[in-house]
């Protein structure tokens, strides 16, 4: 299969911007796998599409304000830091530009109270840096930091909290799981007044879902990897459901990689935590999930790969293809599309 099976043609035009206002009012495309059916809606209509007993999937990650500009010091390079994984108390995995200033045991100085020194330089040009700082990490990155966007997004993010979902808990994405975002507290009651059992897994989004796949055929793509956590008492949930023949629902394709990266030879579900490097590309057949909420993707990229798993790539692509006659928004603060 190559890479250029999942190309598509996209008005730059209806590449999002911002976020809609309120988060439930953008627009959701339904796609019925087995009536080949198409509807257009409204994402607060997502609640008529659920039923009792359906298992809703969502990841709690949140996204730290990442993006960090300083200085070298003593000489006052200027420097962009974009922090990718945490490895310790101290150590960050992070991407910086420029490079030829960064090697091995400079310092940069990020406001008053926050420092970097670097520590090596990966294969990748990645650095391994150690931050110095007086107080709690996480608040001292709030007031210097901004939030990573997508290289696509070139507007100016006014609102912090708008790139993150309600239900973020847990800090360590250096992107958003998109899908997400349409969701508002009051939304989330309804589903669950509606007997739809809301379950939270975890992963935590690297840089490399937008990093573009350079190769021709797609199997010989190496994934990038990314930390994922699922409890037992989520792995029950969804495992009963299962054995019950009630529907699994992923919100955002990063739900479903951790789905399909705990589940066993057996389909059944583990509780376990560990880095992931799953690549899901057709003609991969799910374990797990049954339906899918999501956004529109990039041209040629896993993540459109990964929604063909759900259905064919024909049938995808056909779907793009409506959603743009019909003039969606695309991409992270895009409209989203339900496949079940």
């Amino acid at each position: 299969m190559k890479t250029s099976d999942f190309d598509y043609t996209l008005p730059e035009e209806l590449i999002a911007q911002h976020p809609a206002e309120p988060r439930d009012h953008s627009r959701l495309l339904v796609y019925n796998r087995q009536t080949k059916s198409i509807s257009h809606k409204h994402f607060f209509d997502i609640v008529d599409h659920l039923h009792k007993g359906d298992v809703l999937v969502v990841n709690n990650t949140k996204v730290l304000p990442a993006r960090i500009y300083g200085h070298k010091e003593h000489t006052g390079g200027k420097i962009e830091f974009l922090l990718l994984k945490r490895l310790d108390l101290t150590h960050w995995e992070v991407i910086l530009k420029p490079g030829r200033i960064a090697k091995p045991g400079a310092v940069f100085c990020f406001g008053e109270n926050l420092k970097a020194r670097v520590d090596s330089v990966g294969q990748d040009g990645s650095r391994i840096v150690e931050f110095i700082y007086d107080g709690v990490f996480e608040d001292i990155l709030s007031k210097v930091g901004e939030m990573p966007l997508p290289p696509y997004i070139t507007a100016k993010l006014q609102d912090k909290t708008r790139y993150n979902t309600v239900y973020s808990k847990i800090d360590g994405s250096a992107a958003a799981p998109t899908a997400g975002l349409h969701f508002t507290t009051e939304l989330m009651e309804k589903c669950k007044a509606k007997g739809v059992e809301v379950v939270d897994v975890l992963l935590h989004v690297g840089l490399g879902t937008f990093r573009p796949v350079k190769v021709d055929d797609v199997e010989n793509h190496h994934m990038h990897s990314e930390f994922f956590s699922v409890s037992q008492k989520s792995a029950d949930i969804i495992n009963k459901a299962k054995q019950e023949g009630r529907r699994v629902i992923c919100v955002c394709t990063t739900s479903v990689r951790t789905l399909e990266s705990a589940v066993d030879e057996h389909g059944v579900v583990q509780a376990t935590s560990g880095n992931t490097e799953i690549f899901l590309y057709p003609p991969y057949k799910m374990k797990v999930v049954d339906a899918l909420i999501t956004n529109f993707h990039l041209p040629q990229s896993t993540l459109l790969m990964l929604v063909s798993c759900l259905c064919t790539r024909e049938e995808i692509l056909s779907v793009y293809d409506v959603a743009v006659s019909e003039k969606y928004r695309f991409f992270s603060f895009g409209d989203a599309m339900l496949i079940e």
